[in-house]
């Protein structure tokens, strides 16, 4: 597990309870400021708690194509991707964050993923020429939200000449993938969020530029309430029944067209001929009681639940926001209230997948066997 890091000694550095032994920042004392900082590019976001995977070696992009759900085979040096891996019935187990230098697949995850991920793609490789290794000790991971134009604040690792810089494809609905949310302007657009590789032991000399006033530092609750207003999904959002329809997670980790892979005959069914049992939506939260819900909180309409709220944060615009997982049956026009304590909170529902996501093959309904014509 990494230690804690540097940047938690600086001024106002008030440590985040869901990281992993409280080792990067929530905030620095003022979470509204931070976020408009790191909104303008001008702060980086300590996300070293997070894993890094490496793999080496010829056949490490079809190896990896072979196994998740992007197409990784033809990778280019220095671009970036992002692939899931399901299980056999289409379920999500770990999301990754892909990029290649042209000798070794850096793959960025969420802490708790790091080892369990290389552990099975160890088991993974039989014949295939691939190394896999946990690197989490010796990377760690920068946060950034880079504007057109804008440089990275912190100059990323370049082990093999390729700067380790991860570009988010959530802006756009990537090549093969597809986008359940029916919104003209995505609110994915407007995020241009990228992460950077850097060795661990210059996490010292980073909290020293901040000291420095060369720029900022916001904590992840900044970089969380930015995402949700960006409907961008992570593993929080996930449970034990998640597949990537709910989270419209085609948009940016699936392809489509690609050839077969753990999970890929779910991911074809439900998008041609079915429809996600779960949809994510954002809530817009009444603030009155200054209260957020944590993770896990029951949303209900009536005394129905309804759902679950996967993360809460105060956007420095739109004020207390949600992300919840509900059922696909559930009324876009249902008012809502989520369970905090002893309090509910009035929620506006602001639909991300539709309730009529899948399905896009249209194939006609055959009649019964048997059954008779209707006269016209």
């Amino acid at each position: 597990m990494p230690d804690r890091s540097p940047l938690l000694a600086l001024p106002g550095a008030v440590a985040d309870g869901a990281a992993a032994d409280g080792a990067t920042a929530a905030h620095y004392g003022d979470p509204v400021a931070e976020q408009r900082m790191l909104a303008a590019g001008r702060a980086i976001v300590d996300l070293s708690d997070r894993g890094v995977v490496t793999v080496t070696g010829p056949d490490r992009l079809a190896w990896l194509d072979s196994l998740t759900s992007q197409a990784l085979a033809t990778l280019a040096p220095g671009s970036s991707a992002e692939t899931l891996l399901l299980d056999p019935n289409g379920r999500l187990e770990h999301s990754i964050r892909v990029i290649d230098d042209g000798a070794t697949a850096w793959l960025l995850v969420d802490a708790a993923q790091a080892a369990p991920l290389a552990a099975w793609l160890d088991r993974m490789r039989f014949m295939m020429r691939v190394e896999v290794a946990d690197a989490t000790a010796a990377w760690a991971t920068l946060g950034q939200l880079l504007p057109e134009g804008a440089e990275p604040l912190v100059a990323p690792a370049a082990p093999n000449g390729v700067p380790l810089l991860w570009r988010d494809p959530w802006a756009d609905v990537q090549a093969g993938g597809w986008q359940y949310a029916a919104e003209a302007e995505h609110p994915g657009a407007g995020f241009p969020a990228v992460e950077l590789l850097v060795e661990r032991a210059r996490l010292a000399e980073v909290a020293d530029a901040v000291r420095a006033g060369s720029f900022a530092a916001a904590g992840v609750w900044a970089l969380e309430a930015l995402r949700i207003a960006a409907w961008r999904p992570r593993m929080s959002e996930v449970d034990e029944r998640s597949i990537p329809h709910e989270l419209d997670w085609l948009r940016s980790a699936v392809h489509l067209a690609k050839g077969c892979y753990r999970g890929q005959e779910t991911v074809a069914k439900v998008h041609n001929l079915g429809h996600p049992p779960r949809r994510l939506v954002m809530l817009h939260l009444d603030g009155s009681d200054a209260l957020l819900p944590a993770p896990g909180a029951e949303v209900r309409t009536g005394d129905a639940s309804v759902g679950t709220v996967t993360a809460a944060a105060r956007h420095h615009e739109l004020g207390p926001i949600a992300l919840a997982v509900v059922k696909r049956s559930l009324d876009p026009s249902a008012p809502l209230v989520v369970a905090v304590d002893d309090t509910v909170i009035a929620a506006a529902q602001q639909v991300i997948v539709p309730p009529d996501a899948g399905a896009t093959a249209n194939v006609p309904r055959l009649p019964r066997l048997g059954a008779v014509p209707r006269a016209t």
